[in-house]
């Protein structure tokens, strides 16, 4: 099971930390990515952390969000620095196992 949290509305310029808690599945040898599905958009793949920590990200993220992982906690983080409206989206994390959180919905205004 993931659950994530920590969305909300934030204006254009701020931050936000998401986080993705895991359970039952064995997250220190799992891949770990979060999501991001805006209205009338398809689900597209925001940022992944793989086991021996390298990390990949969209192009429209890099420099401003980071993925981080904790696997004493079983927690994936997504730090999201210098907001913009297009970054509104709920964002949804996922394991390599193939099993999805629930979403957390991020509102950025202007």
């Amino acid at each position: 099971q993931l659950q994530a949290s920590g969305g909300g509305l934030v204006q254009a310029g701020g931050s936000l930390r998401l986080s993705c808690a895991a359970s039952g599945i064995a997250f220190s040898i799992t891949g770990m990515s979060w999501y991001r599905q805006a209205p009338g958009k398809q689900r597209e793949l925001v940022a992944s952390i793989f086991v021996g920590g390298r990390t990949n990200y969209a192009d429209s993220v890099k420099g401003r969000f980071t993925i981080s992982r904790d696997n004493a906690k079983k927690t994936v983080y997504l730090q999201m620095n210098s907001l913009k409206r297009e970054d509104t989206a709920m964002y949804y994390c996922k394991c390599s196992m193939g099993y999805w959180g629930q979403g957390t919905l991020v509102t950025v205004s202007s």
